[in-house]
């Protein structure tokens, strides 16, 4: 247990003090006294005005339960509008304006592309996705299910030259597509050159042949005549073929072009919230140094490979030449974006004279602004424009997004920044802030630079706060519900209607199954065709193939056509996704509770046992699936709402958990560091927090899972 330093009336633990005192602040040129001293004024502005906005949402919810007891579904949608309204959940929309957000770096409002998420707990995986701007095209296909391990072409042990003939195909192709040449084909191509300040490809014959359009050969790296690589440009996005002499793939192709490197993640959010487990002090410290660590470029891991120790770093930038003959220099590094915990949740970071802990959000505010400024003032390697980007997930409507605008004003004047220097990502994760998005976005109009659509959480919002409403539809059917395909097109029309395009991002959610990349390659398209300038991957493979949608969609032309549509209706977003008619046989019953079930264990066991926030956790059908907190909602929630309307028991539900655990047993058989559950399971603490996510999820405010979560961590230990 840490101990505490006594500042005012409030008790910081120790191990935080001493990491401000000595690893940040000494960065940043502020003397500790100062720098208390306004900590301690900010948080006796600001923790009443957090703790009066929860009780708000407890206020709204009670009034929703207790109207949908009253007006039993199918209800009228005019009524109920009129109660969201009286009650105040609904905001009266005001008039139309654009946001006036300045100083934001080009890969937020100029250029679209993929986004990671990562959390910061792992620092090898920080540092991957830091250095997944750039990712090999050539590996992303080579080692993924894109092409199949049929007819010979298995990845195998070592390498396999057949498929990697097929790789360099596969790839000409796409180069056929994104840097078309005026004529013909990349495997036509014999040699590469670059004459009179044009790049040509030579065929085998001896005839040259420039690209369709010429503005996409950007410049090159090594001497003009034997060029290292060579940069060229779709839609914003570099690409840059690499002649490496000597290796195998070279040896396999007569242009000696040995690889392709796409411009991949070109932002990331290192995340403090749903990816991680940080329950305690110690957690927070160990994860704030990490962040530290990347804003400062100390940040380093080892890791062993082939029987060798390797340390990974940050990448350094890319010097090129350009096409007229000067030099430039392009990052190295994905911009990173730092992801702070909602208003729910409090820390023992610090605590009251009473004994209470603070809100968690307002230190994540003060901690992660205060390292991000080490940043701005020692190199301005993340941010050029000199901003620090905070995605700010879970808030629920204009008011609360209000506060975090007000907050972050409060924290740029004790930490010496410039007004709006914080930039906010606004998730749009919760029904009240979809429904009012706009006004949202009006309250913190000259700092916002990212919105996004996010399914899951969305979806247990939708669950936990029509809880009385009646039995929802199955999850596999939640997709097909109405309110989703509205809430997608509605967060798109808003934030072009808000002027957002050219200022911030307009996001859209994660691919969920990082094995499945032909799936992703074949369907996540639909992210940038719908208008949004960014989305979710899960991995930096992932990064590299989703890149190449936004080689395929001009996202700014796209948005400036999806101006003049009609706007989406709030209407359909308000319709419950109810089912009208529950009938489903047992059989159909017993699937979805032991699908919900598994997946609660599976992602439950490792957060409780093994502190792993976010991990590729196998589904009922071994398809594994990167699950986070976000997903634990919607099923625990969904169990909750079938047990309340009578879909089902608890004895059913109790026969079902026992059984999953043998399940998630053998799925996890191979994992030294598992604690099995069956036969243990009145003991298990992993098993019963599972439990109680289901049967005190009624309780749980907005069905959030982080209370009970936190609770059985720090029990664990």
């Amino acid at each position: 247990m840490d101990s505490y330093v006594t500042l005012g009336t409030y008790k910081v633990a120790e191990c935080y003090y001493q990491f401000m005192n000595k690893e940040v602040l000494p960065q940043i040129r502020i003397e500790p006294t100062t720098f208390w001293e306004r900590l301690c004024q900010v948080l006796d502005e600001h923790l009443p005005v957090n703790n009066d906005l929860l009780h708000k949402r407890q206020i709204l919810q009670a009034h929703i339960d207790d109207w949908h007891l009253k007006n039993p579904f199918p209800f009228e949608m005019s009524d109920y509008k009129n109660m969201l309204e009286d009650i105040g959940y609904l905001a009266p929309e005001g008039p139309d304006f654009t946001v006036s957000t300045t100083d934001v770096d080009p890969e937020i409002s100029d250029i679209a592309g993929p986004q990671l998420v990562v959390p910061i707990t792992n620092a090898r995986y920080a540092l991957n996705a830091a250095n997944a701007r750039w990712g090999s095209l050539y590996d992303a296909l080579y080692g993924t299910d894109i092409i199949p391990e049929s007819n010979g072409l298995d990845k195998g042990e070592t390498y396999n030259h057949k498929r990697g003939a097929e790789v360099i195909e596969r790839a000409k192709r796409i180069l056929d597509d994104s840097v078309p040449l005026s004529y013909g084909s990349y495997t036509d191509i014999a040699e590469f050159t670059i004459s009179d300040g044009s790049f040509l490809g030579r065929t085998g014959t001896g005839e040259n042949i420039g690209l369709a359009a010429p503005e996409q050969f950007i410049g090159w790296t090594g001497s003009k005549e034997t060029p290292d690589s060579i940069l060229l440009r779709r839609n914003g996005l570099h690409i840059e073929l690499v002649f490496e002499a000597g290796t195998v793939v070279a040896s396999q192709d007569p242009t000696g072009l040995s690889d392709i490197i796409l411009e991949s993640a070109v932002t990331t959010i290192i995340d403090l919230e749903d990816s991680v487990a940080t329950v305690d002090a110690e957690d927070k410290v160990s994860a704030y140094r990490n962040w530290l660590g990347l804003m400062d470029q100390t940040l380093s891991a080892s890791f062993e490979k082939g029987g060798q120790t390797l340390e990974r770093r940050l990448n350094s930038d890319k010097e090129i030449v350009c096409v007229d003959g000067s030099s430039q220099t392009l990052k190295g590094r994905s911009l990173l974006l730092i992801r702070n915990v909602g208003h729910l949740m409090t820390s023992d970071l610090i605590k009251t004279e009473s004994n209470d802990e603070v809100p968690e959000g307002i230190l994540d505010a003060v901690t992660t602004v205060a390292i991000g400024m080490v940043d701005l003032l020692k190199h301005r390697a993340n941010s050029n424009a000199g901003s620090i980007y905070i995605v700010k997930p879970k808030m629920h409507g204009p008011e609360e997004v209000g506060f975090a605008n007000r907050l972050f004003e409060s924290v740029e004047e004790m930490l010496g920044l410039d007004l709006n220097t914080v930039k906010m990502g606004i998730m749009d994760e919760e029904r009240r802030t979809t429904v009012n998005l706009k006004e949202c976005i009006r309250a913190a109009q000259a700092r916002v630079a990212f919105i996004n659509t996010g399914f899951l959480d969305r979806t247990g919002d939708e669950i936990h706060t029509s809880m009385n409403a009646g039995p929802m539809v199955r999850k596999g059917d939640m997709r097909q519900a109405q309110w989703i395909s509205a809430y997608e097109d509605w967060n798109v029309d808003i934030g072009i209607a808000c002027g957002l395009p050219g200022k911030a991002q307009i996001g859209k959610g994660m691919w969920a199954m990082p094995d499945l990349m032909a799936a992703m390659l074949d369907q996540k398209k639909g992210h940038p065709e719908a208008g949004a300038n960014t989305a979710w991957v899960p991995s930096p493979t992932a990064a590299t193939i989703h890149a190449l949608h936004y080689h395929a969609v001009d996202v700014a032309q796209r948005q400036q056509e999806l101006r003049d549509r009609v706007k989406a209706n709030v209407d359909h977003i308000l319709t419950i996704p109810v089912e009208s008619n529950p009938d489903w046989s047992e059989d159909e019953i017993t699937a979805e509770l032991e699908n919900n079930a598994q997946g609660i264990l599976g992602y439950v066991v490792r957060w409780i046992d093994q502190g792993v926030g976010c991990s590729k956790v196998p589904d009922i059908n071994d398809v594994g699936l990167m699950e986070d907190r976000a997903t634990l909602r919607i099923s625990s929630q969904h169990i909750a709402n079938w047990l309340l309307h009578g879909v089902c028991t608890k004895e059913q539900v109790e026969n079902v958990f026992e059984h999953m655990a043998g399940v998630v047993d053998r799925q996890n058989a191979g994992d030294a560091a598992y604690n099995p559950m069956a036969g243990n399971t009145n003991h298990n603490i992993a098993y019963q927090a599972a439990k109680s996510l289901v049967f005190d999820g009624l309780d749980q405010p907005s069905g959030y899972t982080e209370p009970i979560l936190h609770r059985e961590r720090r029990l664990a230990k």
